[in-house]
């Protein structure tokens, strides 16, 4: 039953994922009380899907740095650098709007990152290792991009972003791949399958809960807003287009296509509204929020995407052989 359910989520996760956006938008004022589970369900959703793993899995990882060269690159040089470029041409008199457009992609990856990949069978040792060194080199980053790139100096609280950080990702990381080195890999993989649709019906809630957040921003929709939102739209698709081109390129296997893919793509929003609202003005929030409402859409676009690409065409394949 739980491997059907599993099954179907992962079909409709297309549908699902907006319908829970909607719903965040449009119940935000039941679902605000709801915040303070998102990082309990952020780390349940990383357990489960460290069991899959191991410390071998992720030593081999960190050993092999060419992948994570690779999305620190888009993460960080080509994404910011088109987000900066984009926000010229279409905002050329708007600077703080301008300012939102590369906030947005010049905060380190997004958590739920991990999520997608796990769903789409990417390399989640690979995910960990991206997330955990972008995340600890963020403070660093995310002051220095933002001076370049908007004239702009920001602080960042280095101790609260690795705190939410450890709880989040790296004590449930640890325990997962840890009970897999315990329960060997067989009986551990079938814990996690049985997790796979509670951690999914997870990541769903988690996206409504986040999303109530930008219900205040849809109050006043004009001409300028929607400008906003097509740009917005068109700098996270790109990030997600980057990655897969450039893992295409370098010839990586299709784990790290896919684990590229979705960490090239996605950022902390939350982090990045946290800073937006703290250290600018509003205006600049606005573009960094807007984010939210593309990034999990296009995530499961994207996961769509891959199975098309990957999943659909070894199945034609083997009907091939098959035949002959």
């Amino acid at each position: 039953m739980l491997h059907k359910l599993n099954v179907l989520l992962g079909r409709w996760m297309p549908i699902l994922t907006p319908i829970s956006v909607i719903t965040g938008v449009v119940a935000a004022g039941l679902l605000d009380s709801w915040g303070f589970i998102v990082p309990w369900a952020f780390a349940f959703m990383t357990f489960a899907g460290s069991l899959n793993s191991n410390f071998k899995m992720l030593h081999h990882t960190i050993s092999h740095p060419l992948p994570i060269l690779l999305a620190l690159t888009v993460l960080h040089v080509i994404t910011p650098l088109w987000a900066w470029e984009i926000g010229h041409f279409f905002f050329p008199d708007d600077p703080l709007t301008v300012t939102g457009f590369t906030l947005a992609v010049v905060i380190p990856t997004g958590i739920t990152s991990m999520i997608w990949v796990t769903m789409n069978k990417g390399s989640v040792p690979l995910a960990l290792a991206i997330i955990l060194i972008d995340t600890m080199l963020s403070p660093i980053i995310v002051p220095f991009s933002l001076s370049v790139l908007a004239g702009s100096v920001v602080e960042m609280n280095f101790f609260d972003v690795m705190n939410g950080l450890v709880w989040m990702i790296v004590v449930p990381s640890l325990l997962g791949m840890a009970v897999n080195e315990w329960l060997k890999s067989d009986r551990s993989i079938n814990i996690s399958q049985k997790l796979a649709p509670f951690s999914k019906m997870t990541l769903l809630a988690v996206i409504a809960i986040n999303s109530s957040v930008v219900s205040p921003f849809l109050r006043n929709i004009d001409l300028k807003f929607l400008q906003i939102l097509g740009t917005v739209l068109l700098i996270v698709l790109s990030g997600y287009l980057f990655s897969w081109v450039i893992a295409v390129l370098w010839k990586q296997k299709k784990e790290n296509v896919i684990t590229l893919i979705f960490t090239g793509g996605m950022r902390n929003i939350s982090a990045g509204a946290v800073l937006a609202v703290n250290f600018f003005p509003p205006q600049v929030a606005v573009p960094v929020v807007i984010c939210m409402l593309f990034q999990q859409l296009l995530a499961a676009f994207h996961g769509y995407l891959i199975t098309l690409v990957y999943e659909k065409s070894v199945f034609r394949k083997r009907s091939v052989v098959h035949e002959k």
